[in-house]
């Protein structure tokens, strides 16, 4: 198990109403950031269960965290938000960028934010 934490713009990040991420404008933000790769497939797991495959068209990953062979620094969209489990302090900062550029917070599964 891990932590998730969220680029979102709902308040809480799991609740049904409110503006959504699109697949559009991740895809822009990934484009236009060269931190950022979309990449199809994984060879082990975002979610860290190594030797597994995980497969997902919006799947971007942090090429340049000093950590990205071993720890994935993966980023994946998914239902209109952005999630990264237990991210990092650099992971974090990436998160807070990201959030900036969609008019979006980042929120833990707990409903804390990490704005600062």
């Amino acid at each position: 198990m891990g932590y998730d934490v969220h680029v979102t713009r709902r308040t809480p990040w799991w609740e049904e109403e409110g503006e959504l991420i699109t697949t559009q404008e991740w895809a822009a933000v990934v484009a236009a950031d060269a931190d950022l790769e979309m990449v199809r497939v994984a060879q082990a797991s975002p979610h860290g269960q190594d030797g597994m495959e995980y497969r997902h068209e919006w799947l971007a990953q942090m090429v340049t965290h000093p950590e990205r062979d071993t720890q994935g620094a993966w980023l994946d969209w998914r239902e209109g938000r952005i999630v990264v489990k237990n991210p990092d302090e650099i992971l974090l900062k990436k998160m807070r960028e990201i959030g900036g550029v969609l008019g979006a917070r980042v929120q833990g599964d707990d409903c804390e934010y990490y704005d600062e």
